[in-house]
């Protein structure tokens, strides 16, 4: 199963293992990841997922849709590898990948 490593606000690192096919945040909420509040549970309507991807890794992710580019304009920390763990879909291509969980989460 691939594994992708969260660096949490706090400065430690958890991994995960992500099964193929599940969301970033299904894998997150499963495992209890602190600051992936993932209030809409995975809509991409409340922003409460984001996340910084390193860049390294961004071509090998698909495009945000419009939802998604939408919100990840307004959530704090944004940046241009912002994404909403929601969208961000497990595939074997991904094992190692490390995403940052930013301190703060858009508030509804």
């Amino acid at each position: 199963m691939p594994t992708v490593n969260f660096l949490l606000p706090d400065g430690t690192e958890q991994a995960l293992d992500v099964p193929v096919g599940w969301s970033l945040m299904e894998a997150a909420r499963r495992d209890g990841i602190e600051g992936i509040i993932a209030e809409c549970g995975g809509g991409a309507i409340c922003g409460t997922c984001h996340i910084h991807v390193q860049k390294e890794w961004l071509d090998k992710l698909e495009a945000p849709g419009m939802s998604e580019a939408a919100l990840l304009e307004i959530v704090p920390e944004s940046s241009h590898t912002s994404r909403l763990a929601c969208q961000v879909i497990m595939t074997d291509c991904l094992a190692g990948m490390c995403v940052r969980v930013p301190s703060e989460q858009l508030t509804l």
